[in-house]
C-alpha cells in the first residue's frame, strides 16, 4: 500500500498524448501506466488486513491538517542520477513542502498503526518510466524539460492498494486536505 496525492484527468489525458510518440525510443524503459500515475506520499509494502483501518483513522487526521494547496509538476528528474538512472519522472516545482508535510504524517500515521514504511528521502515527483539496469537519461531529461508543466489543487490524500505486484493501483481511501 501507498499513500498519495492524484493528478488531475486532463493532466493525466495531456501528459500521455505528449508521451505516446516517444514511448517506443528506448526497448530498456518500461513506462508507468496513466491510469496509475501518483505522487507517492509513503510507501507500506506489508499491510495487515486489521491495520488498515487504524491507519485509515490516523490518514483522516494528517489530511486534514494540511490545507488544499496548488501543485505543480514540470522538468525531468532521474534517480538514483542522470548517468545511470532507474527512475524518470517529472519533478514537483510548486507544492512540495506540503507534499513533504503529508508524507511525514503518512509515515507517523503508519508507524502508530504498526507498519513498517519506507524511509527514503522524500522527493516529490511523478514517475514515468523505469529501467533496471539504469538508463543515460540526460536526453530524456531534455524532452520532459520541453514538456509544458501542469498545475493543480491538492484537494485529498489516497490510500491505495497495489495488486498484481505493483501492476493495477486500487484506491482504498480518500481523505479531504484541510
Amino acid at each position: 500500500m501507498f499513500t498519495a496525492v492524484l493528478p488531475p484527468a486532463e493532466l493525466v489525458r495531456d501528459l500521455d498524448a505528449l508521451l505516446e510518440p516517444r514511448r517506443d525510443a528506448d526497448s530498456r524503459l518500461r513506462w508507468s501506466r496513466p491510469e496509475g500515475w501518483h505522487l507517492t506520499t509513503s510507501f507500506m509494502a506489508d499491510v495487515a488486513p486489521d491495520a488498515v483501518e487504524p491507519l485509515g483513522e490516523l490518514l483522516a487526521e494528517v489530511a486534514a491538517k494540511v490545507p488544499r494547496f496548488p501543485l505543480r509538476v514540470e522538468g525531468g528528474i532521474a534517480f538514483p542520477n542522470p548517468s545511470r538512472a532507474k527512475v524518470l519522472a517529472l519533478g514537483v516545482s510548486d507544492g512540495n513542502g506540503e507534499l513533504a508535510e503529508l508524507s511525514a504524517g503518512a509515515r507517523r500515521a503508519a508507524s502508530r498503526s504498526g507498519i513498517e514504511v519506507d524511509g527514503a528521502r522524500f522527493v516529490g515527483h511523478l514517475t514515468l518510466a523505469r529501467s533496471r539496469g539504469g538508463v543515460q537519461a540526460g536526453r530524456w531529461i531534455g524532452v520532459f524539460d520541453s514538456f509544458p508543466g501542469w498545475s493543480w489543487e491538492a484537494q485529498e490524500l489516497c490510500l491505495v492498494e497495489s495488486k498484481r505486484l505493483g501492476k493495477h493501483y486500487e484506491v482504498v481511501a480518500r481523505y479531504p486536505l484541510g
